[in-house]
């Protein structure tokens, strides 16, 4: 099976898919930035806010260069992950087949607000007192042409199930592995 590769904001359901898929192909999957945490034993959250953002990055880099290397599954990387240039070059090189997953700014809100383990995990969306909506609209349109320029094909899960997600992806997989092509995000 081959590996892939799952980009898009946070809360579009990278994670919950790479699970499912890796299930569907019968292979592993894993999530970059818990194995991120796990390697350095502390919460994304914390590192960003003990050494800085810039520091989180490089330790992003190098969990994405070192899962692209060696793990076989599907990778859920974080969801700023294509902020570096070299980050995307590493995505168009060897983390193919890469899947963008989008979903709206209202989707994304809605689902980091149900997740119990956001403010814990992840930094905070918007600064106190500002609006996290206005804060995901923004990222997402100066995201869009970085995610765009890795991206070989792209689906929104703003309101299909992420089981029907998985099965959209086996089906562009089995025709792309027919005749491997790139479709537009």
């Amino acid at each position: 099976m081959p590996r892939v590769t799952l980009i898009g904001y946070r809360g579009t359901g990278k994670s919950t898919v790479a699970a499912l898929l890796g299930e569907a192909l019968g292979c592993g999957w894993c999530d970059a930035d818990a194995t991120l945490e796990r390697k350095l034993g502390v919460t994304i959250a914390k590192l960003v806010r003990d050494a800085g953002e810039p520091r989180f990055r490089d330790e992003e880099e190098t969990v994405l260069a070192e899962l692209l290397e060696r793990f076989p599954g599907v990778v859920a990387t974080g969801g700023g992950v294509v902020l570096r240039p070299a980050n995307r070059a590493l995505l168009r090189h060897a983390g193919r087949p890469v899947v963008w997953l989008t979903a709206t700014a209202e989707a994304v809100r809605r689902r980091l607000a149900a997740d119990p383990t956001t403010a814990d995990r992840r930094p905070a969306l918007a600064a106190e007192g500002g609006d996290p909506l206005a804060e995901v609209e923004a990222m997402l349109e100066y995201r869009d042409p970085l995610y765009r320029e890795c991206a070989d094909v792209r689906f929104d899960t703003s309101s299909v199930p992420p089981d029907d997600t998985v099965a959209r992806i086996v089906s562009w997989l089995n025709d792309a592995r027919a005749g491997f092509r790139e479709t537009e995000p």
